[in-house]
C-alpha cells in the first residue's frame, strides 16, 4: 500500500504543474520536476489501486501534452525570429520575368539600443 500523503501531494503538484505549463511559468517549473520525479519514484514501488493510479496517468499524461504544445511554441517563435533576423541582413524578392534576386541591407556600423 501506498502513504496516501504522497499520494496526494502528487495529485496537488500535478495540478501545480498544469498552472504553471498553462501560464508559462517555466522557471516555477524545474523545481516541480525534481519533486514530481521523487514522488513518482516512491509510488512505483507501492501498490495503488487501478482507479487511482489511472487518475494520476491521466493527469501526467495531459501535462505532457502541454510540454509538447509549448515546445512546439517555442520552436515555432525562434523560428519566426530567425526569419525576421535573416529579412534583416537580406530579402529576396522577384523581378517582372519571375527571376529571384537577393536585395541586401545596408551595413550599418551604428550601436543599436535595445530596452
Amino acid at each position: 500500500m501506498t502513504d496516501p500523503k504522497i499520494e496526494n501531494r502528487l495529485k496537488a503538484l500535478i495540478a501545480e504543474e498544469r498552472r504553471a505549463l498553462m501560464k508559462g511559468q517555466f522557471d516555477r517549473i524545474s523545481e516541480i520536476i525534481e519533486e514530481k520525479r521523487a514522488l513518482t519514484q516512491h509510488l512505483q514501488t507501492a501498490r495503488l489501486p487501478p482507479k487511482r493510479a489511472s487518475e494520476l496517468k491521466d493527469g501526467l499524461r495531459r501535462n505532457q501534452e502541454l510540454y509538447d504544445q509549448a515546445l512546439a511554441g517555442i520552436r515555432n517563435v525562434a523560428s519566426r525570429l530567425g526569419d525576421l533576423n535573416r529579412l534583416r541582413r537580406s530579402m529576396d524578392t522577384y523581378d517582372r520575368q519571375g527571376q529571384k534576386q537577393t536585395i541586401d541591407a545596408p551595413v550599418s556600423n551604428a550601436l543599436e539600443r535595445r530596452a
